[in-house]
């Protein structure tokens, strides 16, 4: 097999159709939001339209959780959902990090219970990496940016 015939592993499978990958992506964004759009929303002042659902145990969010965030873990959500939300707000969900998917099985047990809910990517540890001020039992906190995650020196990504 000459050089020329070789498809690389990255368009072994064609790019799908533009028309077909807007729909792909338009549906992605309607089910995430990302760190820096949920914190730019809470730091805009005034009410962001969304609350914030921090699904982890509480020994976790006594490590830290975004501030203003409601306190769920996900096993309560059948039984306390209803005393702690309003169903025409939509729900961000968070959890650790990416490599958990609790923030996921929160969203589905509310999306079950019939609440409008996304998906904060990234989680807890990109809130953190980020730069973002964050809540422990003793009081607030801030990492430093980690350049991996965010730029150092501006407002944010331009993404």
């Amino acid at each position: 097999m000459s050089s020329s015939t070789v498809v690389n592993p990255v368009l072994r499978v064609a790019p799908a159709a533009p028309s077909a990958a807007a729909a792909h992506f338009r549906a992605g964004l309607a089910f995430h939001a990302d760190v820096s759009d949920v914190a730019g929303a809470l730091a805009a002042g005034g009410a962001p339209g969304f609350v914030v659902l921090d699904s982890r145990s509480t020994e976790s969010w006594d490590q830290g959780h975004v501030p203003g965030a409601v306190h769920l873990p996900t096993a309560l959500i059948p039984v306390q959902a209803e005393d702690l939300l309003d169903k025409s707000v939509p729900v961000v969900t968070y959890c650790w990090g990416p490599g958990c998917n609790g923030a996921t099985r929160a969203a589905l047990a509310l999306a079950e219970l019939g609440y409008q809910v996304k998906e904060m990517l990234g989680g807890f540890e990109y809130w953190v990496r980020e730069g973002f001020e964050f809540e422990t039992w003793e009081g607030r906190e801030r990492s430093a940016v980690d350049s991996l995650t965010a730029p150092v020196d501006a407002g944010d990504c331009g993404c």
